[in-house]
C-alpha cells in the first residue's frame, strides 16, 4: 500500500484554524437501524451466548483471537464475564449486530480510544463471524458506526488500526475507505508477541465522498434479488485511498 497521503489530504493538513466546537460528544449508546441490520449496545444478556457460540464455532471462527488482545474463551461463563466488563466501559463502547433477516447477533464492534478533545475516535474490536463475513449486513452495521462517529458527533479523525500481518483487515480498511498512513513498528506487545501496527484514517474532508458512495453501494438498486453487490464498495472507493 502506498505510504504517502493524497495531495487532497495534504491540503488539508497544516496551520489551518479549526473552525469546530470542542469538545465533540461521546458515542452514544442506544440501537442503530439500518435497512438489514440493528446495532445494539453489547449486554451480557441480550448478546452474550449467540456471540460466544459463532464465535468459538471452529478454528476457523478463532482465528480472529490471533488479532486480538483477548479469547479465545475456555467456555460461554468466561466470554460472559469479560462481556460483562466491556458493557460498561465508557471506552470502548461495545455494539452487537443483529440481522434483522434472522434475528441472530453475529457480529460485534466498539468505538475505542475516544477523544473528545481533539475530536479523535477510532473503530475496533471488530469480530465479525464467518456466517456474516462478506455480507451487507456486516457492511451495514460498521457503516452505521461509521456514520455515527462523523455525522453525529462531528470528528476530525477517525482512525482503524491493526495488526500489520492482518491482510483482511487491511484489506477492508482500504474498502470502506480509509487511508493507509504508516506502520508503527514494534508498537505493543500482545499476548507475548511483538506486533507492528498499520495504521488508517478516515478525515473529516474525506468523509462527505466516502458517505456518498456509501450511499450509493447501500441503495437497494445496487443488489440483485439475491443480495449480490452490482458494484462493489471496494471499487467506489479506490480512488479515495
Amino acid at each position: 500500500m502506498p505510504s504517502d497521503l493524497s495531495h487532497a489530504r495534504q491540503r488539508a493538513i497544516g496551520n489551518a484554524p479549526v473552525r469546530l466546537e470542542l469538545p465533540r460528544p461521546r458515542p452514544e449508546r442506544r440501537v442503530f437501524e439500518g435497512r438489514t441490520v440493528f446495532v445494539e449496545p453489547l449486554t451480557t444478556a441480550d448478546h452474550a451466548t449467540d456471540l460466544f457460540a459463532v464465535f468459538h464455532a471452529d478454528d476457523r471462527a478463532k482465528a480472529v483471537y490471533d488479532y486480538l488482545p483477548y479469547g479465545p474463551f475456555a467456555d460461554v461463563a468466561a466470554f460472559s464475564a469479560w462481556t460483562d466488563g466491556m458493557a460498561v466501559k465508557e471506552d470502548p463502547v461495545f455494539y452487537a449486530f443483529r440481522r434483522k433477516s434472522t434475528g441472530k447477533v453475529e457480529a460485534m464492534a466498539s468505538l475505542m480510544e475516544i477523544v473528545p478533545e481533539q475530536a479523535r475516535i477510532e473503530i475496533g474490536h471488530i469480530n465479525i463471524s464467518t456466517a456474516m463475513q462478506n455480507t451487507l449486513e456486516a457492511t451495514e452495521g460498521l457503516w452505521l458506526l461509521m456514520r455515527h462517529a462523523m455525522d453525529d458527533l462531528g470528528n476530525r479523525r477517525f482512525e482503524w488500526k491493526c495488526n500489520a500481518l492482518n491482510e483482511g483487515s487491511r484489506k477492508a480498511a482500504a474498502r470502506l475507505g480509509f487511508s493507509y498512513e504508516g506502520t508503527f513498528f514494534n508498537h505493543v506487545v500482545v499476548k507475548g508477541r511483538n506486533r507492528d501496527t498499520a495504521w488508517f484514517s478516515m478525515l473529516d474532508t474525506d468523509w462527505p465522498a466516502i458517505r456518498s458512495n456509501f450511499e450509493t453501494w447501500l441503495d437497494p438498486a445496487n443488489f440483485e434479488a439475491d443480495n449480490r453487490q452490482k458494484t462493489s464498495l471496494g471499487d467506489l472507493n479506490r480512488g479515495l485511498t
